[in-house]
Formats: C-alpha cells, sequence, structure tokens
C-alpha cells in the first residue's frame, strides 16, 4: 500500500508539532500521570476525571495534530481529525455526563496487562523510539496518536465492568490504522498497537461478565 507521504515527510510533521507546541508535551504526561493517580487513589469522582482527561488527550489528538500539522502532508487528516474528536465525544458523554466510566486497579489478568500498556506508552514507548534512532524533535511524543492510543487502551482496562463498549470503538480502529507505520515509516515500537487492538477487543467482547464494583 503507497502512502501518501515519505517517511522523511512523516517525522518532520512530529518536528513541526513538537518544536511548535513545547512544552505541552510535559503537561500531557502530567496530565496522563494524573489519570493513573485518580486510578490508584480512588474517590467518587475519579470516574468522572479520568473520563474528562481521556476526552482532552483525544481532542488535543484531532485539532492540535491531525488538523493543525498532519494535514500538511495527509488528505485523509482531516478524516482523522473528526474520528479522533468524536472519540473525545464518547468520553465525554459516557463518562462525563452519564458516569458510566468508573476504573479501578484489581487482581486481574486485565489489569496487569493494563499497566503492561501504560508504561509501554509513557516509559517504553519515548525510550524505544531513541533507540531506532529517532530523535527529539523528530519523534513521536506522548500526546501524539500511537503512544496516546495504547495509554488509553490501557486505561480502559482498568474499567469497572459491566461498561458501554463505545469508548473503546475509536482506540481500537486506530490500532488497526497505526500499526501500519511499524511496517511503512521505520517506527518498530508501533507494533505494539496489535496487542492493544487484541485487548481492547476482548474487553469489548468480556464487558459484561463481571459485576460492577460499588466504591465504598
Amino acid at each position: 500500500m503507497a502512502l501518501p507521504f515519505t517517511a522523511e515527510q512523516f517525522f518532520g510533521v512530529f518536528r513541526a508539532y513538537n518544536e511548535a507546541l513545547w512544552p505541552a508535551q510535559v503537561f500531557l504526561l502530567a496530565v496522563a500521570l494524573v489519570a493513573v493517580a485518580l486510578i490508584g487513589f480512588r474517590q467518587r469522582w475519579s470516574g468522572i476525571g479520568v473520563s474528562a482527561i481521556l476526552a482532552f488527550l483525544w481532542a488535543w489528538l484531532g485539532v492540535a495534530y491531525h488538523w493543525a500539522f498532519f494535514a500538511a502532508i495527509n488528505p485523509l487528516a482531516g478524516v482523522f481529525s473528526a474520528v479522533s474528536i468524536a472519540g473525545a465525544m464518547v468520553f465525554l458523554w459516557e463518562g462525563v455526563i452519564r458516569h458510566r466510566l468508573e476504573f479501578r486497579f484489581a487482581r486481574s489478568a486485565r489489569t496487569f496487562a493494563g499497566v503492561l500498556l501504560v508504561l509501554f506508552a509513557l516509559v517504553v514507548y519515548p525510550a524505544w523510539s531513541v533507540w531506532a534512532g529517532h530523535r527529539y524533535p523528530a519523534m513521536p511524543t506522548f500526546g501524539l496518536p500511537c503512544p496516546t492510543t495504547l495509554f488509553t487502551i490501557g486505561v480502559l482496562a482498568f474499567l469497572v465492568v459491566p461498561h458501554p463498549r463505545s469508548p473503546l470503538a475509536v482506540p481500537v480502529l486506530w490500532c488497526l490504522i497505526g500499526f501500519q507505520a511499524a511496517f511503512f515509516l521505520d517506527v518498530p515500537q508501533d507494533l505494539a498497537l496489535l496487542v492493544a487492538a487484541a485487548l481492547g477487543m476482548l474487553l469489548m467482547a468480556g464487558h459484561a461478565t463481571e459485576p460492577r464494583a460499588s466504591l465504598r
């Protein structure tokens, strides 16, 4: 499959984004850590807080990356922007307005997988980028599509069931799109998106297999 841009152009967009928006990358990473803290130290409003953070991250993807930068090299960037914003609206609707998303750490394979994905997105992914020869600012930082998608599915692995399937739809879709960068654009760490997609589909299939835990 031929892409409408070269690898050099692709990493050039990362450079332009990172240089133009610094230090937003630090803020986005801090926001992600706040989401993890809200899950680890649960309050009655933690589900709302985590959902609001995920909504913000996906809205950021849609506007600050796809629309403002990626559109310069990809004619489909407008579609990606709209899909990302739609994902943000799902988190806003289901988690912030309807209060249907609750998160917790539990002794389960789901939680273990979620922890691994979150650590991969925040720690391993940038380290692997450097190891693969991609130096800042021409590298994908947190807040860009693939690390953010990995983080999102990792966080969704902490959902208390039963939960709606809809918040998983856009992240899983992006996994199936974004993993191609591993083959066509020399981003080997994006192969982790295949693992995230499998986890996301399992979460969608098993969303009603456990009772919803009450917050005491």
